[in-house]
């Protein structure tokens, strides 16, 4: 995401399959078909329902007429959205509330069957009947997928996450299963985030 801005700089590695995706030679078009982004605040292009989920089929070379309308019904119906906008698929998704149109970026994530889905902060811009729905969804969604997920909401950490990692100031403070990290935590500044003492 940062490589159109010629100021950033990234140090380290990141692992993806044992590939750097870092390295010069990474086929960055490739990591992009596997690792599916759901943003903070919900980003649906100025399409239909249907044509946003459809999107990245198109681009990926997906021109089957009869498979492109059954991965769009699969992935609206796997968000738990397809029920709610079965009958209005060629309208507008900005006329969606925005949980639907979180819902919708996800159906849209999974369209192309990624193997990691990242999501940054999801539900911070969503009520709490929306944010639940993504809970949920969350929960199903990792017996299939990885799922990582940036938070803020501890208790929304605690909920939906199997392995918690705490970072503070770009370092990785501690790093395990989510009940013990919570109840039992190695480092104390993780005891003093968890507590509220800081954050």
């Amino acid at each position: 995401m940062n490589e159109l801005i010629p100021e950033s700089k990234i140090d380290g590695k990141i692992l993806f399959n044992e590939e750097d995706i870092y390295a010069p030679d990474t086929d960055v078009t490739e990591i992009r078909r596997k690792i599916g982004m759901v943003f903070q605040r919900p980003n649906p292009f100025p399409k239909t329902i249907y044509d946003n989920v459809a999107y990245g089929l198109r681009i990926n070379g997906i021109k089957d007429k009869k498979k492109i309308p059954e991965i769009v019904e699969r992935s609206l119906e796997d968000c738990g959205l397809l029920e709610e906008v079965k009958d209005r698929l060629h309208t507008s998704a900005i006329q969606l509330s925005g949980g639907q149109q979180q819902r919708l970026c996800i159906a849209r994530a999974l369209a192309i069957e990624p193997e990691i889905i990242l999501m940054d902060e999801p539900c911070s811009a969503l009520d709490p009947a929306s944010t639940f729905k993504i809970e949920e969804l969350m929960v199903k969604l990792k017996e299939r997928y990885t799922v990582i997920i940036v938070t803020h909401n501890m208790q929304q950490a605690a909920r939906v996450s199997d392995t918690t990692g705490f970072l503070y100031l770009g370092k990785l403070i501690e790093y395990g299963n989510t009940k013990k990290l919570f109840t039992k935590p190695k480092e104390k500044l993780t005891e003093n985030y968890i507590s509220g003492n800081f954050g």
